[in-house]
């Protein structure tokens, strides 16, 4: 049996909004796009949960950075393995839309690195989601609920923890759309 790394397995656990998260969101997003800048086709993006303010979420920061192809996700990884980032292999994320990568800080994620194709409607479907909820104070709050009752339900289990917000997500993207 494999050993998986602690952050590999760590539980959800979504916490109440703290106002450090877009500061170190927009942080990542800087460093990132220098230290990535040969294979970055537009700037890295803070998305997720913790890009909007007042939302619950699980303190970990997500980031997308657009690519020309995923191809790169490998020399990517390499520039980044010095600063204790990990990429997922792509059997086990089983998205095929993107390249995830996991920044671990004392073995916990710290923050998330989606590598997205550059004009891939799964770019554009983040950014509009982030936005949606950034308009809407009522639909943070039922997001937040949602999000809070599946860490409650799926705590062990992140896969249907994300599964289970899929739905929501849908339903805002097609009425903005």
């Amino acid at each position: 049996m494999q050993e998986w790394p602690r952050w590999a397995t760590e539980q959800v656990h979504v916490q109440s909004p703290h106002k450090e998260w877009q500061r170190r969101g927009a942080r990542l997003c800087q460093e990132l796009d220098a230290t990535l800048a040969r294979w970055l086709v537009a700037p890295t993006e803070h998305v997720g949960s913790t890009a909007v303010p007042g939302l619950a979420a699980k303190p970990i920061i997500d980031v997308q950075a657009a690519v020309v192809d995923l191809g790169c996700a490998e020399a990517i990884a390499q520039e980044l393995s010095g600063a204790d980032w990990h990429l997922v292999p792509p059997e086990l994320d089983a998205r095929p839309w993107r390249r995830f990568l996991v920044h671990a800080v004392d073995e916990r994620r710290a923050a998330h690195l989606h590598l997205v194709e550059a004009g891939s409607a799964r770019w554009a479907q983040q950014l509009a989601f982030r936005d949606a909820l950034r308009a809407d104070p009522a639909l943070v709050r039922g997001y937040a609920a949602l999000k809070e009752a599946l860490a409650a339900e799926h705590a062990t289990d992140r896969e249907a923890y994300t599964a289970g917000k899929a739905d929501f997500v849908r339903r805002v993207l097609n009425e903005r759309s």
